[in-house]
């Protein structure tokens, strides 16, 4: 039987993407992947010009022939369609981890107003619209519907109503690595362990984290941390004060490069914390919820949608020292946090995914 060859674009590859697509791939060994990938740097760039960088670096692959187009939604895949007029014909699925109507606002951030509209056209062009969480798509398409809203003229009859005809979610799956291990659980010392595993970066509210940390050293309760994370050139002032004074509270402190380390440390910790101002599923989370880890995040962002609400601290932003008063309270009395009942597994999503990689039309 001939392998179904499907081309894979990801226009700006982070860590999340790569995630994604290397395990699609090895979970459907029996298809034929090409994907092309450009680095995740220069993000204004990549935005606006993706479509001139895969010609510049893929030209010869994307003039062959596929049976299947999958993109990441930060691809202008309008642009490369009329560049490729021959990948028009296939069956085209746009796959988001991420909207850019939802981001934090950056004052610094160029062009945003064409890379929403770019997003638009790509999703106009595309035959399914797949994101990764209900409040991803929510906020997808308010964001539209605002800008919409905005266009003094020439809006298309029904926008909306087409783009949601063809829109559905489908989580990002976690590794089946990730599972419970009491024997670690037991085995690790006594007191709360409590593991923050985001990147360092200003989204990740990373003021919280340091706040919560001078409160238990104050006050001196039995709680050890695991701050790990990727880290990049630039870090926030505040990572930088806690790999200064407050390395003594921390069991790790930093980026875990072995995946069975990592692992063992979400298997052996009680709690995993988000203090993020920025996720659209919080695949870190996810990871250390379904290795036994209690979650403690915000009543924000995607959250609500896979934590119960005992778990959840009042979200007030623009006051890193009352959520960490907050969350403080709630490991004071860990007793009362519930575990999650849902983890999106591979093994669990397989059948969903299958589905979608045969479907050939949103009214397939």
């Amino acid at each position: 039987m001939k392998k179904k060859r499907i081309l894979l674009l990801s226009a700006y590859d982070a860590l999340s993407h790569r995630y994604w697509h290397q395990n699609l791939i090895k979970q459907f060994p029996q298809h034929d992947w090409h994907v092309l990938a450009l680095k995740d740097r220069y993000f204004a760039w990549r935005m606006g010009a993706n479509a001139l960088n895969f010609k510049a670096q893929y030209d010869a692959q994307l003039s062959v022939e596929y049976d299947l187009l999958i993109a990441t939604s930060m691809t202008d895949l309008s642009t490369l369609l009329g560049l490729y007029p021959h990948l028009s014909k296939l069956p085209k699925h746009l796959y988001f981890h991420e909207n850019q109507f939802a981001y934090p606002v950056n004052d610094n951030q160029q062009g945003l107003l064409e890379i929403q509209i770019r997003t638009i056209y790509a999703a106009l062009a595309a035959d399914q619209l797949t994101f990764n969480t209900n409040y991803n798509l929510a906020t997808w398409q308010q964001g539209v519907a605002a800008l919409c809203q905005k266009m003094p003229d020439g809006l298309p009859k029904d926008l909306l109503a087409q783009l949601s005809q063809k829109s559905s979610c489908l989580a990002v799956p976690i590794d089946d690595d990730c599972q419970p291990n009491n024997h670690l659980k037991l085995k690790s010392s006594d007191g709360l362990q409590v593991v923050w595993n985001h990147r360092w970066e200003h989204d990740k509210g990373p003021e919280t984290l340091l706040e919560l940390m001078r409160l238990c050293q104050d006050k001196k309760p039995n709680i050890q941390f695991h701050v790990l994370g990727q880290k990049f050139r630039k870090i926030p002032e505040a990572m930088k004060i806690i790999e200064q004074n407050h390395p003594q509270q921390c069991l790790n402190l930093g980026f875990i490069d072995s995946r069975t380390q990592y692992i063992q440390v979400l298997q052996t910790a009680d709690v995993v914390l988000s203090t993020a101002f920025h996720d659209f599923q919080g695949i870190a989370m996810l990871e250390a919820s379904a290795c036994g880890c209690l979650a403690i995040a915000p009543n924000r962002l995607v959250y609500p949608e896979w934590y119960p609400a005992t778990n959840l601290y009042p979200s007030t932003p623009s006051d890193p020292k009352a959520e960490a008063h907050a969350i403080f309270a709630l490991l004071q009395n860990s007793q009362k946090l519930q575990a999650t009942q849902f983890h999106p597994h591979w093994q669990t999503m397989k059948p969903n995914y299958q589905n979608w990689l045969s479907s050939q039309s949103p009214n397939s």
